[in-house]
Parts: C-alpha cells; sequence; structure tokens
C-alpha cells in the first residue's frame, strides 16, 4: 500500500537476469493504500484498502474486483473508519478476515458477509473537544478534518497463531482490548506502563511461540513524543513490561517476532530498522544498504525465512535469510562459521532482450536476490599477508612508543613471494566429488557469496580481462548441475596453507516447476550432451588460444631471422611455410577471414558449431535438439583432424627454434637460451 499511489502487488524476485521490472507490478486498487492481505492458500485472492475503509477483494486468475467493505445497518451512522484500516486473515482459516472501524468486525466467507464481534472499542471521545495546537478550534476553521483520519478507531488487529478466537485490538486513542472467546466478552488495558495516556497503538503482534506472550508497539510523536514505546506481555496483557528503553533512532512502528528464535525480534522506527537476539535487553541498528527512512510495516516470509521491510517513501527492502541472526554474537566465538544454507530453485534466467542496454539507462529495474545457492559465513578476524600482520604490529608498536626493528632480507623476500589469501567454498555433490569452489572476501565481519549452480566454464583462463565489456556481454558458464543434495565447505588459503573452516553444511538444489512442456524429462542425459559440448569447447579454445600463441612466436622468428647471419632463405622459407598451416588451421577452428572480412558467407568453423550449441542452448533446460547433436557430431571429427595439424605444426616451429638456437639467433619466446660451446673467459 502506498500514499497517493494504489495497492500495488509485485514479486520479491523473478526469474529475468535483470531484475524486476515496472511491468511486473500489478495495481489492485486505487486510493491511498495501507497493507493489503494475501490469502495463504490461494495466492491469486489478495485483499486490498484505500483510506476511510474502502476493501476490495482482487481475483488475479480473473482480474476482477469486487468491493466488500462492512456497511452500517440501517439507520446506523457512517462507521468510523482510520485513515490507515486493520485487516487480518486469520492464521486458523483463510476465509475468515477480521477489519476494524470503532468496532471490530468478521467475516467467515472471504468478506461476502460480516458481523460486529464487538461493541465500540474506542474512548468515545469527541475530537471537536480535543486540543490541536493548544486551543480547541471553530467549526469553520480552514480545511477542519478535513483529509484526516476518525478519530476513535481500530488501528492494530492481531489473532494469537497459537489459539483461535484469542484476538487482540488496538485503538488510535490509546486502548488494547482482549477476547479469548471470539468477541463474547472483551477485556480493556487503558494504560501501559511508561506510555502517556491515550498514545496511538501501533501495532500489536501474538507471539508465534507462546500463546500467552503478546508485544505491542505504541506512537506519541504527534504530542512531539519522539520515544520508541515497544511493550511485551507474557500474560495476555494483564501486565506489561518495556523491551524498548534501549531502542533508538526515533519513534517505533512496527514489530515482527522470528518465526524460529522467540528472542529475535525486529522493530522499524522513524529512522530505520533494529533487531534484539536476547528478546529486548539489547537493540543493534540493521543498516547496509538500507537507507536512513521511516520504517512502517515488518513481515517475516516463513518459507523463505526472508525478512521483508515496508518503508514510507523509499520501497521495499528484503533482508535474504535472517537465519544467521538466529546466531547471537557471543555464541559465534573466535571460530569462522559458515551459516545453514537454504535450499536453491534450479532454472535458467530469462532474458528479455529489453532491459537497460536496449531502453536506456533510465529505465528503472530493482534487482533480484542472487542467483543460485547463497552462502552466509562470518570471520571473526580478516586473513592478512605476512606484509599486513607486520605492519599491523608495527603499528601497535608505534602506539606504544617502542621502537620498530628493519625487518631482515628473509622476512622481506617471502613478503614479495607471498600470494594473497582467499577463502574458498568448496561445492560437492552427494557422492563427494568436487563440482565448484567459489571464493569469497577475507575481511572481518559477515559476508555473502552465490554459486550459480553450474559446472565451471571451459574457456580459456583470462588474467587481465578487458575493462570495457558491451552491456550484452556475458561471462561463460559451465553446464547446469542436476537437482540433488550438495554441500558446501568453507576453507582459507594463507600464506599457500590450506586449512578448512567448517563441516560440510548440506542443502538441496530443486527445480522450479515452470510448467513448461519443454524441459527435459532426462535431466542426466542433458548434462551428458553439455559436459561432452564442454569438453570439446575447452579443446577448441584452447586449439584457437594456441594458434595464437604460435602466430606470435612465428613473428619473434621471422623477426630472428634477419639479424642471424647464418639464417639464409631456406629458413625463412620453413617459417612462412609453417605460418601458411596455421593460417589454414586458424580458418578451420575459428573461421575463414578472407571472405568473412569482405562479408561474403564461408564455411562454418569449429568453434562457430561448437558456439552455436553453447550459447544457443546451455542456457535451456530442454533436451538437445538434432542440430545440436548434428553441430556436436560435425565439430568432434573436424577438431580431431585440426588437433592432430595443430600437434605436427608445434613440433614444426620448435624444431626451427631449436636450429635457430644453435645458429646464435637472439632468443624469442618459449625458447630457453643456451650457453655457448666456449662460454671461458679469454686471458
Amino acid at each position: 500500500g502506498t500514499q497517493d499511489n494504489n495497492s500495488s502487488c509485485g514479486p520479491s524476485r523473478t526469474t529475468d537476469h535483470e531484475g524486476i521490472f515496472n511491468e511486473d507490478w500489478t495495481v489492485l486498487v486505487g486510493g491511498d493504500g495501507y497493507e493489503p492481505q494475501i490469502d495463504p492458500t490461494d495466492p491469486n485472492v489478495v485483499y486490498a484498502q484505500y483510506q476511510y475503509g474502502g476493501l476490495a477483494r482482487y481475483d488475479f486468475t480473473t482480474g476482477e474486483r469486487v468491493f466488500i467493505a462492512p456497511q452500517p445497518g440501517a439507520g446506523e451512522r457512517q462507521l468510523k473508519w482510520n485513515w490507515n484500516t486493520p485487516l487480518l486473515i486469520s492464521p486458523h482459516n483463510p476465509k475468515r478476515l477480521y477489519y476494524g472501524a470503532e468496532k471490530l468486525y468478521r467475516s467467515d466467507d472471504r468478506g461476502s458477509s460480516w458481523q460486529a464481534m464487538s461493541p465500540d472499542l474506542s474512548r468515545k471521545v469527541d475530537r471537536n473537544k480535543l486540543e490541536v495546537m493548544g486551543r480547541v478550534w471553530s467549526v469553520d476553521a480552514v480545511a477542519k478534518n478535513d483529509s484526516t483520519s476518525f478519530w476513535g478507531s481500530l488501528i492494530a488487529i492481531s489473532e494469537s497463531p497459537k489459539q483461535a478466537d484469542l484476538v487482540y485490538a488496538g485503538t488510535d486513542d490509546g486502548l488494547i482490548h482482549v477476547t479469548e472467546n471470539g468477541g463474547e466478552t472483551w477485556r480493556t488495558i487503558k494504560s501501559l506502563p511508561g506510555v502517556p495516556d491515550m498514545s496511538y497503538v501501533e501495532d500489536i503482534e501474538a507471539s508465534r511461540h507462546d500463546v500467552d506472550t503478546v508485544y505491542v508497539v505504541v506512537d506519541n510523536h504527534k504530542r512531539g513524543d519522539f520515544k520508541p514505546y515497544v511493550l511485551k506481555s507474557t500474560n495476555r496483557g494483564k501486565s506489561w513490561r518495556s523491551i524498548g528503553t534501549k531502542l533508538h533512532r526515533g519513534p517505533a512502528h512496527a514489530l515482527v517476532e522470528d518465526t524460529v528464535d522467540p528472542n529475535l525480534l525486529f522493530v522499524g522506527t522513524e529512522w530505520g530498522l533494529n533487531f534484539t537476539q536476547d528478546g529486548g535487553k539489547s537493540w543493534h541498528a540493521l543498516s547496509g544498504k538500507l537507507p536512513t527512512i521511516d520504517v512502517r510495516d515488518l513481515e517475516i516470509q516463513r518459507r523463505e525465512d526472508d525478512l521483508v521491510v515496508g518503508t514510507f517513501g523509499r520501497g521495499i527492502y528484503i533482508l535474504d535469510s535472517i537465519a544467521p541472526l538466529r546466531v547471537p554474537k557471543a555464541g559465534l566465538g573466535a571460530a569462522p562459521v559458515l551459516f545453514s544454507i537454504e535450499d536453491a530453485w534450479l532454472y535458467v534466467e530469462r532474458d528479455r532482450w529489453s532491459g537497460k542496454h536496449s531502453r536506456g539507462k533510465n529505465y528503472w529495474s530493482a534487482a533480484n536476490p542472487p542467483f543460485g545457492a547463497v552462502f552466509n559465513y562470518f570471520l571473526p578476524e580478516g586473513l592478512q599477508t605476512r606484509k599486513a600482520a607486520r605492519r599491523k604490529a608495527e603499528r601497535e608498536r608505534l602506539k606504544k612508543g617502542e621502537d620498530n626493528p628493519y625487518p631482515s632480507w628473509e622476512t622481506l623476500r617471502r613478503e614479495d613471494r607471498e600470494k594473497a589469501p582467499a577463502i574458498v567454498l568448496t561445492v560437492r555433490d552427494a557422492a563427494g566429488a568436487v563440482i565448484r569452489r567459489v571464493t569469497g572476501p577475507t575481511a572481518k565481519g559477515f559476508h555473502q557469496v552465490a554459486w550459480d549452480l553450474r559446472y565451471p566454464p571451459s574457456d580459456p583462463i583470462e588474467l587481465s580481462p578487458p575493462k570495457d565489456r558491451p552491456p550484452w556481454y556475458e561471462p561463460p558458464v559451465g553446464p547446469l548441475v542436476l537437482p540433488g543434495t550438495y554441500t558446501a565447505q568453507l576453507a582459507q588459503r594463507v600464506d599457500g596453507k590450506w586449512k578448512t573452516l567448517s563441516k560440510p553444511m548440506s542443502f538441496v538444489v530443486k527445480p522450479l516447476d515452470q510448467g513448461s512442456p519443454l524441459v527435459t524429462k532426462d535431466r542426466g542425459a542433458l548434462l551428458t550432451f553439455q559436459k561432452q559440448t564442454a569438453e570439446l569447447w575447452r579443446s577448441a579454445r584452447g586449439a584457437a588460444e594456441s594458434l595464437k600463441e604460435l602466430k606470435r612466436r612465428l613473428s619473434h622468428v621471422e623477426a630472428a631471422i634477419d639479424r642471424t647471419p647464418a639464417a639464409d632463405e631456406s629458413v625463412r622459407g620453413r617459417a612462412r611455410g609453417i605460418e601458411t598451416q596455421v593460417e589454414d588451421l586458424s580458418t578451420a577452428l575459428v573461421g575463414e577471414r578472407t571472405r568473412r572480412s569482405r562479408n561474403e558467407p564461408a564455411p562454418w568453423s569449429i568453434s562457430q558449431r561448437l558456439g552455436s550449441i553453447v550459447y544457443g542452448h546451455w542456457h535451456s533446460q530442454a533436451e538437445a535438439t538434432a542440430t545440436h547433436q548434428q553441430a556436436f557430431a560435425i565439430a568432434k571429427k573436424d577438431l580431431a583432424a585440426a588437433l592432430t595439424k595443430l600437434k605436427a605444426v608445434h613440433g614444426q616451429l620448435s624444431s626451427l627454434e631449436k636450429e635457430l638456437e644453435a645458429m646464435g639467433a637472439p632468443w624469442t619466446p618459449s625458447r630457453i637460451p643456451s650457453l655457448p660451446a666456449d662460454a671461458s673467459p679469454t686471458p
């Protein structure tokens, strides 16, 4: 729900590799939205609101909406709906709705009919007799009561997930009501310890873990009071204690209790998001990429363990997997930790070919969560090189006013030769075979990396890849793995020494059923074909790079012949003969440049045939087409012949280079110089 911009519904992630776009969203109903509710048994049924109690039931299947708000009975006055009207789907019956004006209404048929289950629950105070800005105003005051809420109405509703008909209701004039029998009788709480009377009861949360526990969030900022009021009761509201005294960053607005750990609570305030791991004894700010913003609503997506954060004016933020926060900081200790790993959805990311590189940089999108299996880990200390450790120790001695002795040459030599430390997550299949190694950040603190559910790419290694890639560039990938159980294990490599940091953590790779009849039923056969293609691709790309290396060597050889008196034209002729063979091999492997450079059709090369599979089939879960299988067979036969010729040419060039070395030619690449026959000094 958004102020002045309707109530809308959209995905928290898509299968599109460019993320979530405006067109992925649907407007449910107009006006000033509040808190839509989704039927937990049928996601096509959504209830959405607008100001003054407007309520619609939206059907995604048909795109139809029915307006279902309770109406006053014959002769009754208009109901006093707040601008932000509380709506709740019962955790015990998805057809049961609760909706609050000054009375609490209940429907057992998805809003087709309503019954009042309470009397007027407000203080029944006339708002026109209240002081505003220090005085009571006349009926003729400018915009008197325009675009404001009817005062004296419900704001918060919660039904205990542990017990049906145990319902809590809070009002904007500071009352909390409790019924333990579905509205037959009510008990009223008129004041809370430490909270000014008549403060706005903004949120109520009945515990998911204990039937007697309930939390309440109260906001009094309209009276210039910016304290956060968060309270807890363990006896259904008969007594309360504050758990928000150590909160900071403005008035509190929303609370949610973790679905697993009852001591893990999240609270949204005027200035951000906070969490506690000890039931409110201490609080910590959750910031990261979350801006300083008014957090108005919090939900936990129970299947994914994600925290969903609704803000006023800056959109929706999602903290993917709150599982790491279930480990108290004090319990982390001095050892690195690899947290539990959520199951990963297996699919191929969609490419619309209509993203920012086609529509311009102003085409807006929101990022998806990382694709694949996501690994979260904690390092109590960052990994350091010898040099970094020495400098840290020197800084400490400097602070104490102590000397810093000059390191020995052996110490400096070992520093200069040391490789950077690395964090490595090793992924294995159910049989224990290594599938992939994923590297991650080495600094102190929490980190997250993802594995793309693929085998390693078989493309040649690029130590210095180009910095300026075209916007449509996609990095090389390997074949998709099979669904099944995998493990990941955390380890470090420091100063060349390998050390395991965690036990293997298990997770499941599960296919996302998108209902396509084209997805293969024999994933094993698909993987076998892609692995075979990957091996041919590795050989073909490697052969092409070898040809580049041969051309470089030949260029140096021809230049060296000019500077070698003992080399005659027959030597140059042999070099030219080798060069011709290299060019012919290049034509077979990567294509004929003579015709292609003049935009004329040329015979397909080995790389073109294999590329037609890698780029034309690997981003699909469909079985290999007959065309791709034919391309594989042709490429395999041609590549075998090309590799035989390549080895022969390589041997010819190596022989020529040895002869040039014997002739005293200047050094050329790949040749190791020999000592002259008579290397003794002349007297």
